[in-house]
């Protein structure tokens, strides 16, 4: 059984520990604001991009005269997987989630014989995948400097993918990471970039042909909108990711701030009983020393 000094080290312990994860909870909470606005933000010029995309593919086809990037290489051999987990962890299921969906599908692609390789963005995910698929990394994007994140990083990344795709290197790309519902909610999304593919607009989608005219021609302009399409849908990966790291790590911290209090109100409970126990024992030996004389 434990001491008085022992319990009391040990409440204390757990005080400076809430403390912790309350003052972390507060910084989620206004982290997650900013983030949630600039995913939100998104959204709509995300669905408007890929209507017109959606419009322009379906005019366009994947016929001889397609971009390379809807039309394909013909083959689905070798498949780039960019998993984008968060640099920092104390966020509850978040990486966890995105980890799983991968490994799913990397499994999926490994018994159907394809190639894997594998890019990972933010290194919780790198850590939990580098011990089984170690092996199939080709390329790490860190974003611990990074404090907000801009178009600039998903065009980075964007370019590295479209340079990858132009020199043979894949035939498909597909990103990882949790679109945000709700603070308590984050849905893990597998979606195809390249070929780029516009089954449907994630918002605001637009009817399947619209009364424009594009010059010079359909061809080239959806040949110049497809890299930046590329780059869009990675930079409302990383916000919607933000947004579901932030709540996810929000309501980690209170969860871990209840079980706090909870673990405090048991240790005291404890120490109290402990501490009555010894003045208890005390006061006998007192007493029978008493009737002793």
């Amino acid at each position: 059984m434990p001491s008085l000094k022992d319990l009391k080290n040990r409440i204390e312990s757990v005080k400076s520990t809430r403390k912790i994860t309350k003052a972390m909870q507060m910084v989620a909470a206004a982290k997650l604001r900013r983030a949630q606005d600039a995913a939100e933000s998104a959204r709509p010029y995300a669905g408007r991009m890929d209507a017109v995309m959606k419009d322009l593919a379906a005019s366009v086809g994947a016929g001889d005269g397609a971009p390379r990037l809807l039309a394909g290489t013909g083959g689905d051999q070798v498949h780039m997987l960019v998993v984008m987990t968060s640099e920092r962890g104390l966020c509850g299921g978040f990486n966890s989630s995105i980890v799983k969906a991968a490994r799913a599908h990397i499994d999926a692609l490994k018994t159907a014989g394809k190639t894997v390789k594998i890019i990972t963005v933010g290194k919780k995910g790198r850590e939990q995948l580098k011990r089984e698929h170690g092996k199939l990394f080709v390329a790490h994007v860190d974003m611990s400097e990074v404090k907000k994140v801009g178009y600039g990083d998903a065009a980075g990344i964007a370019r590295g993918l479209l340079s990858r795709f132009g020199a043979g290197e894949f035939d498909i790309c597909t990103i990882f990471y949790n679109r945000f519902v709700s603070v308590i909610a984050q849905e893990p999304m597998v979606t195809q970039i390249i070929p780029a593919r516009y089954d449907a607009a994630e918002e605001g989608e637009a009817p399947a042909r619209t009364p424009y005219d594009y010059e010079p021609s359909e061809e080239g302009v959806l040949a110049d909108l497809l890299p930046r399409s590329i780059s869009t849908r990675i930079f409302t990966a990383l916000l919607e990711n933000g947004a579901s790291e932030e709540g996810a790590r929000m309501t980690a911290m209170d969860n871990a701030t209840r079980n706090a209090g909870e673990m405090i109100d048991k240790l005291t409970i404890q120490f109290n009983r402990s501490r009555q126990a010894v003045i208890t024992n005390e006061l006998i030996e007192i007493i029978s020393g008493a009737e002793a004389l």
